[in-house]
């Protein structure tokens, strides 16, 4: 800002200070605004003025006035710094700029970064939710079987004793269902303990204990625990199960679960007098096969794999009870133990299961 007075002669000493800072060397824009102090005399006071002509330089700050005689040589001195000066300061704002946009960067980074876990942690929450929602039913859906074998040992034993034909019941008839009631209730045992392991998440869910096992003594003990479920139905049951069929790696419990979901599912489609078949067969010499079949309705080919997906139901199915999630889990059990899981099937003719399980080896 360059301070004038009214004087005399003062335009043309005006108008050569302007000439002059106007003509010097800079790399930066300057901006010169003639002020003269008769018309806002109250900046005499605000810049501390004691004599015209005066030049201030404003920005940079810090301001420095230079007044009096000589204000060019003055100039010519101070002109050279204040353009250094400017310098810096433009510098520092530019590194202070570059180190705002650098932070403005890292938090963006670190905001990208907490996004992505908490959309990680959803999708896993999200996950859990809906394994323990599929355990849930998946287990419902199990504990179905042996209530409703205890239910059937129950029965009998009631209407033998309300008509009074207890004689009818011999003590080896009466010690299998008490027998079949006790074993079915172990079961349930065990498929609440699932259910409070799935409440803890996936890594916990339907842990198995394999060892050495007797795959025929094990398919005698389902046979009867379902065999009442057969004979209310009139069905023929026939079983191929050898002598010589080797001892296999498994968890006992767990392949029964499988076998009792099969053998029911054959009951449970199998219309009135047709025929179920359970046999073992060591075909391979790593592999013992498992096989149930039926003569139900069957299973059309474009459904034959669909039906061990969770929760698939076939259209022909809606009307019998279950939630269609037994076969997973037996795909689940079956895959744990390293075999396969599959199914044979023609419509109208019926269907058979098979599942593989390793040969026991001993150490």
């Amino acid at each position: 800002m360059l301070f004038v007075a009214d004087r005399p002669g003062d335009e043309e000493e005006t108008a050569a200070i302007q000439s002059y800072i106007q003509q010097l060397p800079s790399n930066f824009g300057v901006e010169l605004k003639v002020v003269p102090i008769g018309e806002q005399p109250y900046l005499l006071e605000e810049y501390k003025l004691v004599a015209t002509p005066a030049l201030i330089k404003v920005r940079p700050e810090p301001r420095q006035t230079l007044a009096g005689r000589k204000l060019l040589e003055k100039v010519d001195y101070w002109w050279p710094r204040w353009q250094q000066q400017l310098a810096m300061v433009l510098q520092a704002d530019m590194e202070k700029t570059a180190a705002e946009q650098s932070d403005c960067s890292m938090e963006l980074v670190r905001l990208q970064e907490e996004l992505f876990q908490l959309r990680q942690t959803c999708d896993r929450l999200s996950e859990q939710l809906h394994f323990k929602d599929r355990i849930i039913s998946l287990l419902a859906h199990e504990l179905r079987n042996p209530l409703t074998a205890v239910g059937i040992a129950l029965e009998t034993l009631e209407s033998h004793w309300h008509n009074e034909l207890s004689c009818q019941l011999n003590r080896e008839d009466t010690q299998r269902l008490f027998h079949h009631a006790r074993s079915q209730t172990v079961v349930m045992g065990q498929l609440i303990t699932d259910l409070l392991l799935a409440a803890r998440g996936p890594q916990d869910n339907l842990q198995i204990m394999p060892r050495q096992l007797d795959l025929r003594s094990l398919c005698q003990e389902t046979i009867n625990d379902v065999r009442l479920n057969f004979e209310r139905k009139q069905q023929t049951f026939t079983t191929d199960l050898p002598l010589d069929i080797p001892l296999v790696y498994g968890d006992g419990d767990r392949i029964r679960q499988v076998l009792v979901n099969l053998l029911d599912n054959a009951c449970k489609y199998t219309p009135e007098g047709g025929t179920i078949h359970l046999s073992v067969l060591h075909r391979m010499t790593q592999k013992v096969q498992v096989t149930v079949c039926d003569t139900g309705p069957g299973i059309p080919p474009e459904d034959q794999e669909k039906i061990f997906g969770e929760t698939v139901r076939l259209d022909r199915d809606r009307a019998i009870e279950g939630y269609g999630i037994g076969l997973a889990l037996c795909r689940q059990i079956i895959r744990m133990h390293y075999g396969q899981i599959w199914v044979d099937s023609h419509l109208g003719k019926g269907s058979c299961f098979h599942f593989t399980l390793p040969v026991y080896r001993a150490r």
